[in-house]
């Protein structure tokens, strides 16, 4: 009888937790990102997406658009509010004059939309959720 009761309390929670880990639950989308100014494509970097300790990302392609994977490219996320930011939207500034010496970057983009505090972006993933545009600032360097 004992082992009875213990194969129903492995069955039940094994069943929770299959429950709870949401297997085959990722929503896929992608969707895209312009500039606010002129509507033309985002074309280098990478959207992320911040659920508590959840980061998923997808990466920019040329025309702006993107494609959401959380554990692998295209396999969406678990629904639920995220916040969004973008990294590496950057473009060589000057050119490495030498080996060993990186070049000197240039952001495209507002650096408040490289954090997930300060981006403004963010979204809510449900089951009907198959596309989403972002529009972001264009990088201004300060004068001085």
């Amino acid at each position: 009888m004992k082992n009875i009761k213990r194969f129903f309390v492995v069955l039940t929670l094994t069943g929770l937790l299959s429950t709870l880990i949401g297997c085959g639950s990722n929503v896929e989308f992608g969707g895209k990102v312009t500039y606010s100014d002129d509507g033309s494509p985002l074309t280098t970097g990478t959207v992320v997406f911040k659920k508590g300790n959840l980061i998923s990302k997808g990466n920019l392609k040329p025309d702006g658009t993107f494609v959401v994977g959380s554990m692998k490219e295209n396999d969406g996320l678990v629904p639920g509010s995220y916040q969004v930011y973008i990294t590496g939207a950057e473009k060589v500034a000057v050119p490495a004059k030498a080996e060993g010496f990186d070049p000197v970057m240039e952001p495209l983009i507002d650096p408040k939309f490289t954090q997930p505090e300060t981006s403004g972006l963010s979204i809510e993933v449900t089951k009907s959720t198959k596309k989403f545009e972002f529009q972001v600032d264009r990088y201004v360097p300060s004068k001085r």
